[in-house]
Parts: structure tokens; sequence; C-alpha cells
């Protein structure tokens, strides 16, 4: 397989077009920033008060309590307490009027996780602009050599990419929950905008399950190659030879970069899993409650005693902290597998990688690799492999 190099004045023109494309991302997220803080206003209070029509002992036509006033303040503190009452309804959370939390709750996902998400988004965006102004596209420094190995099979590309396009999915479609009221509601009106809630929240919760599959999969064809070495420590010290040209720390087919990322997308990944899954069948497991137990055996103090109410409240929150995470972190990683590396998108489009590019970024799994090559075609024509001079 031959790999040639890209013109000139083409990879100029990719590179304006990308460059114009991140401005453009940088600069709505500020509009949206605005438009979030704007219509966020102030908080509301998370005081509880009778509605302003409601009767109130020691009106003109209501017989006054034994106790003036007493009455009225100690019930409505009572119901900002969370008192619950008796109903005759199945579901007995009704008999709670007013569950405290939820003001806490609801100004969190109004306020501080849209808005940092934003921060979060917006400065990445801005972060690999600046990276890619400074640095460039790290090139093949030794140019193509036109030569390839393979870099990865069928079955990992199979659960890369199922991995990816199912992520890519539920990071949209989640994305319009938490803001599309901000920016696509004024763009598309209330009927266009309701048509792709409806329909994104279906395929929210569908297309879950094949972003379970691929992480399932792609944690098992990847594992062992994932764990910690020494050699790791050395990698990151030298910045992956990502800010100083002619810099390769040596690497085996997965370097210290692609082990955390591995990680954070495992962990991410089934935490994400775990909520959604929470989240889909409400009600049914004290998933906060148990986990917060585990959490306190090192020493800390979290509550317990968690009602239904406040486990969803936890599950909803904690999914929107960690998706945003994980979005931020995948937007890096598109952005290194694409236009931030000559090279490196061929791993997972063809499985194919050029030789020198091998020898650059992953050196011990190339050499390797080579070694192995050579040995299956000096067995097909019958003549011994010359080892390298020592």
């Amino acid at each position: 397989m031959q790999a040639g190099p890209v013109t000139r004045s083409s990879a100029r023109r990719v590179a304006l077009a990308i460059l114009g494309a991140l401005a453009g991302v940088a600069v709505a997220l500020t509009v949206a920033l605005s438009s979030v803080t704007a219509q966020q206003g102030q908080a509301p209070s998370s005081s509880v008060r009778p509605p302003p029509d409601a009767s109130i002992p020691g009106g003109p036509n209501v017989v006054q309590p034994e106790r003036p006033g007493n009455y009225d303040n100690e019930m409505w503190r009572k119901v900002r307490e969370g008192l619950s009452g008796q109903v005759s309804i199945p579901d007995k959370k009704a008999g709670q009027l007013v569950q405290s939390d939820g003001e806490a709750w609801r100004n969190f996902r109004n306020g501080p996780l849209p808005r940092y998400g934003l921060y979060a988004l917006g400065g990445t965006v801005v972060l690999l602009a600046a990276f890619f102004l400074a640095r460039g596209r790290i090139p093949i420094e030794h140019g193509w050599a036109g030569r390839t190995i393979t870099r990865f099979s069928d079955l990992e590309r199979f659960g890369h990419w199922l991995l990816a396009v199912s992520f890519v999915i539920l990071g949209l479609t989640g994305l319009n929950v938490l803001y599309g009221r901000y920016f696509l509601l004024p763009l598309l009106g209330p009927e266009g905008f309701s048509f792709i809630s409806l329909w994104g929240k279906l395929l929210h919760n569908y297309v879950a399950f094949a972003f379970m599959v691929g992480l399932a999969l792609t944690f098992v064809v990847w594992l062992r190659y994932n764990f910690p070495h020494w050699r790791d420590v050395v990698w990151l010290l030298k910045g992956g030879g990502m800010f100083v040209k002619g810099s390769h720390p040596p690497a085996w087919k997965f370097n210290a970069g692609q082990k955390i990322l591995f990680w954070l997308v495992m962990l991410g990944g089934l935490s994400l899993s775990l909520s959604g899954l929470a989240l889909m069948f409400p009600f049914q497991a004290a998933l906060f409650a148990k986990t917060f137990a585990l959490v306190n055996l090192l020493g800390f103090k979290l509550p317990t005693q968690l009602t239904p109410i406040q486990e969803m409240q936890y599950a909803t929150s904690w999914h929107g902290v960690v998706a945003l995470a994980l979005v931020v972190v995948v937007i890096a990683h598109i952005y290194i597998g694409t236009l931030g590396m000559q090279g490196a998108f061929s791993a997972m489009g063809s499985g194919q990688v050029d030789v020198n590019w091998a020898k650059e970024h992953h050196s011990l799994w190339a050499e390797r690799e080579i070694e192995r090559m050579e040995d299956a075609a000096a067995a097909e024509t019958g003549t011994p492999r010359v080892a390298p001079a020592e």
C-alpha cells in the first residue's frame, strides 16, 4: 500500500477551512453562553411561600386561630422541610407536597452545569485552535515511507467506530437536552424544537445500548495494552513529543496519552451507562445510596439515606457532568487523530499506518511489527532474515 504526501496548497486550504470552523464554533459558544446567562436571570429563591392569592388565616373573612399567624407559619415550615402526608393513589411519593432538594437540583441544572459546561467546551476549542496556530500539524518528519504496517485489526476498528459513532449521537442529543432551548428553540420554533427533542430522546435511549456494546468490546480487545508502565512517565515528561519538533519518546502500541484516554473513556463510559440506566428505568435501584456508602469507607460523610426522588436528581446531575467531561476529552481526541497529526487517521480509517509514522510515534511497537513482517516474508521465500548490525 502506497502513501503519498498532500500538496502544500491543498493542506493549506484544509487547515484554513478547519480553522474557520473552529473560530465559528468559538463564536457560537460565546453567543450561547451569553444567552444562557441572560435567560437564567436571578436564581429563584429557595424558600417556599403560599401563592399570592392564597387565603391566609387572619384575613377579614376567616376565623382567627387561637395563635394568630403561628398556624400558617408552622404549616409552611413543615411543607418546606418535606413533610409527607397520606395519599390514596399507588404512588406514595405524591404524599410529599414539596421536595426542597428539588430547588437546589433545579438551580444547579439551570445554572452552574450549563454555564461551566460551555466554559469547558469553548475553552477546549480555543486551546486547540491556539495550539494548531502555534505548532501546526505535526508532520511525519522523515516523510512518507511508502510502506505500511497493520495498526488495528477489523475487530478493533469495528469496536472503535461503534463506540465513536454512538457517542457522537449521544453527545449531540444530550447537548440538545441541556442547551437546545437556548439556541435551537428560538431558531426552529416550538414545533420544530419539540419534534427534534422527542426523536432525539428516543434516539438517545436506544443508541445508548450500542454505546455499551462498543464500550465492552473495546475494553476486552484493548485492556492488555493499557496497563501503566514506567516508560509512560518518560512519555508524559516529554509531552509525548507534541510540543518539540524531533522529540519522539518510545512507546508500544498505546502511549501514555492513549492509555489515559482509554481509562477516561472506560470509567466515564461505565459511569454514564449506569446513571443512564437509572434514568431510563427510574426508581428501580438505589445506585447513589450504595455508591455513597462505599465512598464513605474512605472517610467521607456522604448521605446514604436517599429518597427515590433524590436518587433521580443525583443521577441526572452526575450524568450531565460526566457527559460534558467526556465530550471535552473526545473533542481533543478527534483533533489529534485528524487535523492535529499527519498520518494518524489512517490507523482507524484503513487500519494501516505508514512505517515512518509508526517508527516516530510508537517506535517499540513498530520495531516488533517490522520484525514480524520480515520473518513472515523470509518464511515465504525460504531465505533467512538478516539481523540488523549491533
